[in-house]
């Protein structure tokens, strides 16, 4: 079983220790160190076809595969939670971006939503999936919010805002009431439905709020910002 620990509370990263031989494979740009007797280099998982899809859905073409002995360091690019799911032959699909890395054991793939509400309903709707056996760790920015659905039991998620479901789960793309709505009501455009029974892990905020939060305190940015 794969030995680590998670360090930090808002701001957190992953500390894993590897065993010699012992593989994991991880989203470029996560890795913050590792032992020097750690080899690393870059894969292109599951062929060519799976690279080129999680290459549109906006995660990256090739991962960074780590081998051990020795320790690896890994961390988000926001603040957030990291969240370890384990799979037992029943997969998850998950935002794309939200990917750090998963055991070797774990396989990666892409799913294509459709192109339209995908576009519109932001992020959340390009998913990665991951299935077999292992552990994957996923970043959730800012705090962590899941839930076990019960059999017809539903929740409407904005769409930037799911996380990751497991794999079996119906879910469908609905739009957030009407034209005025959609333009103030002050959220996405589109909510994702999805219905149990199966368990949902949402994050509390967005990679588009976090930006919209520091545009003011950026260069060139609105009333308030620094004096550069």
């Amino acid at each position: 079983m794969l030995q680590y620990q998670i360090i930090g509370d808002d701001i957190q990263y992953v500390k894993v220790f590897l065993n010699p031989g012992e593989k994991i494979y991880a989203d470029a740009g996560h890795i913050m160190s590792k032992s020097s007797s750690v080899t690393i280099q870059a894969k292109m998982r599951g062929g060519i076809l799976s690279a080129i899809k999680r290459e549109l859905t906006g995660a990256t073409f090739f991962v960074t595969e780590l081998m051990g002995p020795g320790e690896v360091d890994i961390a988000g690019v926001f603040p957030g939670k990291i969240v370890p799911i384990q799979l037992n032959g029943k997969g998850i699909l998950a935002e794309s971006h939200s990917f750090l890395f998963a055991e070797d054991s774990v396989n990666y793939d892409a799913k294509l939503a459709p192109l339209a509400p995908a576009i519109l309903g932001g992020e959340g709707l390009f998913l990665a999936t991951f299935s077999g056996v292992g552990q994957v760790f996923l970043h959730a920015y800012g705090g962590l919010y899941e839930i076990n659905l019960m059999p017809g039991q539903s929740i409407d998620i904005e769409a930037s805002h799911l996380l990751a479901l497991e794999e079996g789960m119906q879910f469908t793309v609905t739009r957030v009431g009407g034209f005025k709505t959609m333009l103030f009501g002050g959220e996405g455009l589109y909510f994702v439905r999805v219905v149990g029974p199966g368990k949902v892990w949402i994050h509390s905020i967005t990679a588009q709020q976090m930006a919209s939060a520091l545009m003011p305190f950026l260069p060139g940015g609105q009333k308030g910002g620094l004096p550069f």
